[in-house]
């Protein structure tokens, strides 16, 4: 029989002689990645929707490359909107005025593909249409809230850091410490676990986009010297092994290089792995689609029960049929760090049906661009996290 642990060593798998180890890792991207400026620009419509209309539908889907901005969807509303104005405010919020470069905020082409709801889903949406009277669920799917106490924000540690070194990155570039820094970049963070709790940061990687004249030895010494201490706080140390820009240069970024789509950093904008997560992205869409409103309420409720001691960790999964207002399953996992049977009980008690979500959170309000970068959970000042 092959001896695996040798294997594993050989192959450069880190192992520990406690079998309850584990190292754990997450990633996070800066508001200049290609993704998270499409996710900024539905965001900033949707918001711009609410402002002069509460009850608008937004499903607004983003696509950028180059000089092009493609928006797709459906909106019905009330409002009268400038999309025009809206994505090039954004994109100037996110750091893109260099018009030497492919995509840049006054130079982009905006292509349009949007028309409203469809009826049919509007039947079942809205109160006055809905056949029992309530407001039902915008589309079946499953979604999924979490906290742990892990840390202070009720997050896991991983991806808690590697948010921080992201918005580390945006903070001195907009700052002007740093000039040369670009607005694309990425981090990751891995944390070793004994026993379910983090006992040290092993891994860093970070990878931001910087000015041509920049010397990788200095972007290097700004990462490990400036930018991590600061970001990681009390969890850094002298052992951290780092990566910093591994294919030894970044001067192209953002979607002058890469393709960016709406949706595709579910990951980085949740729990970075360390819970379960149904499919639906959050950005560009209105509270009555359950993706974005429900697990929203999971988490909140999620946080509920660890703040009020009920459990050390827990996961709420939900599940709708569109055009229903109740759900069709609840579920809360507690890992067996609480008591299940009362944190079932708490759980029972909590409102589900969107209406009650979007009253209980308040989430007719334009706050939905503050939630776009460094994840949508464990920041200060977001209903759900109240």
């Amino acid at each position: 029989m092959p001896n695996l642990l040798s294997e594993a060593r050989e192959a450069g798998v880190r192992t520990s002689p406690n079998p309850a180890a584990y190292t754990f890792s997450s990633e996070s991207v800066t508001e200049g990645h290609p993704d998270k400026v499409c996710d900024y620009i539905a965001d900033s419509i949707l918001d711009a929707y609410l402002a002069q209309d509460p009850d608008s539908r937004v499903a607004c889907e983003v696509l950028c490359k180059e000089h092009t901005v493609v928006l797709g969807g459906e909106i019905t509303s009330k409002s009268l909107v400038d999309h025009d104005a809206v994505v090039r405010s954004a994109i100037r919020d996110v750091g893109y005025i260099d018009r030497s470069a492919a995509f840049n905020a006054e130079d982009a082409r905006i292509l349009q593909i949007i028309s409203k709801q469809s009826s049919d889903i509007a039947q079942g949406v809205d109160r006055d249409r809905n056949a029992g009277r309530e407001q039902g669920a915008g589309d079946q799917g499953i979604m999924f809230g979490y906290a742990t106490n892990e840390t202070p924000e009720l997050m896991p540690l991983a991806i808690l850091l590697a948010h921080q070194l992201t918005k580390g990155l945006a903070d001195d570039r907009k700052s002007g410490k740093h000039p040369w820094l670009g607005p694309d970049g990425k981090s990751q963070v891995a944390v070793l676990y004994e026993g379910g709790t983090p006992i040290s940061v092993t891994d860093v990687l970070v990878s931001t986009q910087h000015s041509a004249e920049t010397a990788q030895d200095d972007v290097a010494s700004y990462v490990c010297e400036t930018l991590a201490p600061r970001a990681l706080d009390k969890w850094f140390h002298s052992r951290i092994r780092f990566a910093v820009n591994p294919t030894g240069s970044f001067i192209q970024g953002g979607p002058s290089a890469d393709c960016g789509v709406t949706g595709r950093k579910i990951i980085a904008d949740t729990y970075g792995g360390a819970a379960h997560h149904g499919g639906g992205a959050f950005s560009g869409k209105d509270p009555s689609k359950v993706d974005r409103s429900a697990a929203y309420f999971c988490r909140y409720v999620a946080r509920q029960i660890v703040r009020n001691g009920i459990a050390e960790r827990a996961e709420i999964q939900v599940a709708y049929a569109i055009g229903l207002s109740k759900p069709v399953s609840v579920k809360v996992e507690t890992f067996g760090t609480g008591d299940n049977r009362e944190a079932a009980a708490f759980v029972s008690e909590s409102d589900f049906r969107p209406a009650a979500i979007i009253e209980r959170l308040k989430l007719l309000q334009p706050i939905y661009r503050r939630t776009t970068n460094y994840g949508h959970f464990g920041k200060a000042n977001l209903p759900w996290e109240e």
